[in-house]
């Protein structure tokens, strides 16, 4: 199943893709949570009846309504650095003997066709494509083998970064959090329809030029591989997101770097999920 929150008439809303547009799960079934973290949660108990939504004929067609990111408000959103080969010879970098872990602060999470900004305090904006996985359930000390029992689904997701902030200190937190910088979507993927994660073409686009094209099978460590190794850490929790990695072809490793400017327009493709688009905007005075 597709799974998305969206916004209708000023309501945020739950809903399920079918052919012809959105099912509007509180139409549905009224009994149904009414956020994405909830229904994630529930989901053992809930299946059923969203899958009986899914038989439904279409609410609202996709192009009536806002699609938002699909969990706006996770609790966590973890990525992962220098994960595919190709990105870690362009950054002239050694292939890490261990996982390299920062957070993107959840404030930067956004919608999948929303502007994204250019900030006024950084001009080195940068894409970057990445399979984002949901957790579906709370865990710790999850081991490789069974890290796939604790997915619940996957969306294309931009780890859109400002270079300079990134590289001021040792620290990447404040270069990967900057407001509207981490674009979602444009849906949640369940696993048990995506099947295999890392057989995924994923691609980026810069103004119709193509700068990123690789597989998820050239994840240096893989899903699960990084549930195993997080959740020795901290316990996940339903909703929660995971930025697994970006591929090579990111602006700041092309000669001479290639920077966003306002009016670029980025996309991000996944196979067998979908993909998001943003036009880049300066920073609003307001």
């Amino acid at each position: 199943m597709k799974l998305v929150t969206f916004t209708e008439s000023g309501v945020m809303r739950l809903g399920v893709v079918v052919e012809g547009g959105i099912v509007d799960l509180s139409k549905a079934d009224p009994g149904l949570p009414r956020d994405m973290i909830g229904l994630i949660s529930g989901w053992p108990q809930l299946r059923s009846s969203i899958e009986r939504a899914a038989l439904r004929k279409a609410d609202f067609d996709l192009k009536a309504v806002r699609l938002e990111a699909p969990v706006p408000r996770p609790t966590k959103a973890m990525a992962i650095g220098l994960n595919y080969a190709d990105h870690i010879a362009e950054s002239n970098q050694k292939t890490p003997e261990e996982q390299i872990w920062f957070s993107k602060q959840v404030n930067s999470i956004h919608a999948p066709f929303a502007d994204v900004q250019i900030p006024r305090a950084s001009q080195l904006v940068d894409y970057e494509a990445e399979l984002v996985v949901v957790i579906g359930r709370r865990c710790k000390h999850v081991s490789k083998e069974r890290a796939h029992e604790v997915v619940f689904g996957y969306c294309v997701g931009n780890d859109v970064t400002a270079r300079d902030w990134q590289f001021k200190t040792p620290q990447w937190v404040l270069g990967k959090s900057f407001d509207t910088h981490g674009p979602i979507g444009p849906w949640i993927v369940t696993s048990d329809e995506l099947g295999d994660p890392h057989t995924l073409g994923i691609r980026a686009f810069v103004n119709g030029e193509k700068r990123q094209d690789s597989n998820t099978k050239h994840l240096v460590f893989n899903v699960f591989d990084q549930i195993a190794h997080l959740s020795q850490a901290m316990t996940l929790e339903p909703g929660d997101i995971i930025f697994t990695g970006t591929p090579g072809g990111v602006g700041v490793a092309m000669k001479p770097p290639a920077f966003l400017k306002a009016g670029d327009v980025m996309r991000i493709e996944i196979d067998r999920i979908g993909a998001i688009e943003a036009t880049l905007r300066p920073e609003s005075d307001a």
